[in-house]
């Protein structure tokens, strides 16, 4: 044992804080504030507006937030019509948002 140690110590080291790593990254990654909402898009509605109105809930100008909302729900182009429920990203408690929500509507 002590002959493997002396030639491979700084291989398993390595390999040894590269697994520590990992696991905090991973940690890290899962408990992001990132949660998602679905939203029902009324009438007049564009993704510019609901881009304004959730504006403090997200980390993205609202150009970046019009490109994911699109790529995410599939939308070609920023055409969407009334009844269309949209997922989008938000940063917080799902009692705040829907308050938003309702005072945007």
């Amino acid at each position: 044992m002590k002959k493997l140690w002396n030639h491979y110590s700084y291989a398993i080291v390595l390999i040894a804080v590269s697994l520590i790593f990992s696991l905090v990254a991973k940690v890290h990654l899962n408990s992001s504030d990132d949660s998602y909402i679905t939203v029902t898009i009324e009438e007049g509605q564009s993704l510019w507006e609901i881009a304004d109105i959730f504006s403090e809930e997200h980390n993205l100008s609202e150009s970046e937030f019009v490109r994911w909302v699109q790529k995410e729900n599939g939308i070609m182009d920023e055409k969407i019509y009334p009844g269309d429920e949209l997922v989008i990203p938000v940063n917080a408690e799902r009692e705040e948002i829907s308050q938003i929500a309702d005072s945007g509507r």
